[in-house]
C-alpha cells in the first residue's frame, strides 16, 4: 500500500494506513522506553517509524515502504547506507575481535587521517559520541586557560551534558534546566547569533572567558546560520583575550568539506569537536586541536611541567570497528569528489523545492547550506519570495518557541507518506549518492504535500 492509493484520506489516515507495523511496534516501545524512543529527534505524532533495512540513499521501513533518506543516520551518513568498501573495513576489523582493550594500529591510521584532514588538528583524543566530545573541549580550554567561563551562542546545540543544556531550546535566559545544578549554568554566557555588538560586550565584560564554542555554520547545520563575517570577528576576540576558539564540528566536520568548515572559511579555531562523519557512521568521536592544549591529556608532558593531568578513559574509546569505519570514510572524502557532488545536489534540490511553493503560491522556504535542507513553514506570516528568502533575517522568530506550530510535523508526515522522511524540522541531510531519482521524488513529495495540506486547511 502507498500514499497515491489512498486519494481521498488526510495526511494522517494514510500515514496510519501504510505503517501498521510502526503503530505496533510503537506501542510495545512505550511500555518499556521512555516515550518509546532512545533519541528525542525521534519522537514523532503519532508514532515513530520503525525502519529494518538500507542501502545507498533509501531506506525501507517493516511495512516495506521505500523512502528517500534525508535522516542520514542523524547526518553521519556522507556516503549513504552500507557504502561497500566501510562495510568491508568493519568485517574486517570485527573478525579480528570487537575490543582488546589495548592500544591497536587502526587507531594510529586514523588519528593521521584525521590530522591531515583537519587544519586544526595538531592532536586527536578519541571519545565515544559527540557529547563527550563537547564535554571533553571544554575541560581542556578551563584547564589550559585557568578560567571558568565558556561563551555559547543561543539555539547551537553541543549535545546533552551539563554545560550544554540551557539556551539550546529552552531556558534563554541562561537558568540550568531540569537536574543541572545552578554553578554550573552560572558560568556559562549566552550569546545571539550574529550580533557583533553583543559578543564583543561579552568580551568587554567578562575577563576570564575560557572558551568560545559554536556550531560554525549556524544553528542546527545552518538552520539558524552564521554570517561568515561574523566568525572573522569570534577569531579575533578571542585571539585578543586568550580565549580558546572551539568550532562544533560534530555535523559539518567532514561534511561541508573533506576538512570541515574550517577548510572552506580558511578561518582556524583552536579548537574542534567531531563525531558522526568521522567514524564512518559508527558511534564514536573525537576532540582535537592545538598540540599545547591537549598536552592536559599526556602523561609525560603534564608530570614535566608539575600540572594535573586531566583524567580520560573510555571503554570504547577508538573502538577498532569505529576506526576502521572511520579510516574507510576519511580516505574516500579524501580521494574522491564526494563532497562536492553531496553539496551540488543540495544546491539543485533546494531550488526545485522552492520552484514548487512558488508555483503553489506557498509562502514557505527551502534553503540551507552545503549539504544541508530545511524547510521553513513561515509560522508568523511573514512576506517573502521563497527563492529569495533570508533566513539571517528571522533567527529570532525560530528562537520564538512560545507560539506552538504544527505545520512542521504535519509537512514531515506530508513527505514519509509520499517517500521522503526527513527529521522533524522539517531538516535533512544529503548524502553523495543521491542522484536524479532520489530528486524527482524529493520535488514531487514537497508538491503532494503541498496540495494535501491545502485541502485540509492547514495553508
Amino acid at each position: 500500500m502507498c500514499a497515491t492509493s489512498l486519494p481521498n484520506t488526510t495526511l494522517l489516515e494514510a500515514y496510519n494506513a501504510i505503517t501498521p507495523g510502526s503503530a505496533m511496534l510503537a506501542d510495545k516501545a512505550r511500555a518499556l522506553l521512555p516515550s518509546g524512543i532512545s533519541h528525542d529527534g525521534r519522537n514523532f505524532d503519532p508514532y515513530p517509524l520503525y525502519v529494518k533495512r538500507a542501502l545507498g540513499p533509501v531506506k525501507w521501513d517493516v511495512d516495506n515502504n521505500k523512502y528517500v533518506d534525508y535522516f542520514g543516520g542523524h547526518g553521519a551518513l556522507i556516503l549513504g547506507h552500507n557504502h561497500p568498501a566501510v562495510l568491508a573495513a568493519i568485517h574486517a576489523a570485527i573478525d579480528n575481535g570487537t575490543h582488546f582493550g589495548a592500544c591497536h594500529e587502526l587507531e594510529v591510521q586514523w588519528a593521521e587521517l584525521i590530522t591531515q584532514l583537519i587544519p586544526s588538528a595538531e592532536r586527536v583524543r578519541f571519545t565515544s559520541s559527540g557529547t563527550e566530545a563537547t564535554l571533553m573541549a571544554l575541560r581542556l580550554a578551563r584547564a589550559y586557560t585557568g578560567r571558568e567561563k565558556v561563551v555559547r551562542f543561543r539555539g547551537h546545540f553541543h549535545g546533552w551534558n551539563d554545560h550544554m543544556t540551557s539556551g539550546y531550546s529552552n531556558h534563554f535566559d541562561g537558568t540550568p534546566t531540569s537536574g543541572v545544578v545552578q554553578g554550573l549554568s552560572e558560568s556559562l554566557l549566552l550569546a545571539d547569533p550574529n550580533d557583533v555588538e553583543g559578543i564583543t560586550r561579552i568580551f568587554n565584560d567578562h575577563k576570564d572567558i575560557a572558551a568560545l564554542i559554536l556550531e560554525p555554520t549556524g544553528a542546527s547545520f545552518g538552520k539558524m546560520p552564521i554570517a561568515p563575517s561574523f566568525l572573522s570577528v569570534l577569531r579575533e576576540l578571542c585571539t585578543a583575550a586568550g580565549a580558546v576558539l572551539i568550532f562544533d564540528e560534530v555535523v559539518t566536520g567532514f561534511r561541508v568539506s573533506n576538512g570541515g568548515m574550517q577548510k572552506a572559511c580558511g578561518i582556524i579555531p583552536d579548537m574542534t569537536t567531531l563525531a558522526k562523519i568521522v567514524s564512518g557512521g559508527m558511534p564514536g568521536g573525537a576532540v582535537v586541536g592545538k598540540k599545547d592544549i591537549l598536552d592536559w591529556l599526556d602523561f609525560q608532558v603534564t608530570k614535566a611541567k608539575s600540572l594535573e593531568k586531566i583524567y580520560h578513559p573510555g571503554t570504547f574509546n577508538a573502538n577498532p570497528a569505529t576506526a576502521a569505519a572511520g579510516i574507510a570514510t576519511l580516505q574516500i572524502l579524501r580521494d574522491t569528489d564526494a563532497n562536492d557532488r553531496a553539496n551540488a545536489y543540495g544546491t539543485e534540490v533546494r531550488k526545485r523545492m522552492n520552484e514548487v511553493l512558488e508555483e503553489e503560491g506557498v509562502k514557505w522556504a527551502v534553503y540551507g547550506s552545503y549539504s544541508g535542507i530545511h524547510i521553513y513553514t513561515n509560522p508568523h506570516g511573514a512576506d517573502f519570495r521563497p527563492s529569495e528568502f533570508n533566513a539571517l533575517n528571522f533567527i529570532p522568530q525560530m528562537l520564538d518557541k512560545a507560539r506552538a506550530d504544527a505545520v512542521p510535523g504535519k509537512v514531515r508526515m506530508g513527505l514519509l507518506v509520499h517517500g521522503v522522511d526527513m527529521n522533524s524540522g522539517p531538516s535533512g541531510t544529503i548524502s553523495a549518492v543521491h542522484g536524479d531519482e532520489e530528486m524527482t521524488i524529493t520535488v514531487d513529495a514537497l508538491r503532494a504535500t503541498v496540495r494535501a495540506l491545502k485541502r485540509e486547511a492547514v495553508i
